[in-house]
């Protein structure tokens, strides 16, 4: 999360950061968020239709999705800021 909350301040309003939360409490997600993400840049929901909805059968994974709704690009585990960058701008409209 360290990564996804320092490039969240570095896309501001171009895109919109969520992480969603399944398998806790609400209780125990709250705990966790504002440890892992505690400059707010970043949105956190508990939901746990998502594992069903998306296929997500592991952490971590990360959709890439636009404003229209549609899935730009995912992966599991872990990329590097640049790679994430990539995407990010690409979602942004502001790859060249």
């Amino acid at each position: 999360m360290p990564a996804v909350e320092a490039l969240a301040g570095e896309y501001g309003d171009d895109v919109t950061f969520l992480a969603v939360a399944g398998r806790s409490s609400e209780e125990a997600t709250a705990a966790a968020a504002s440890q892992l993400i505690p400059s707010g840049n970043v949105a956190w929901v508990l939901d746990e239709s998502i594992w069903e909805a998306y296929q997500v059968f592991g952490q971590p994974v990360t959709f890439a999705i636009s404003a229209a709704g549609t899935i730009v690009e995912s992966w599991s585990g872990l990329r590097s800021d640049d790679e994430i960058r990539g995407v990010l701008d690409v979602l942004a409209g502001t790859s060249t």
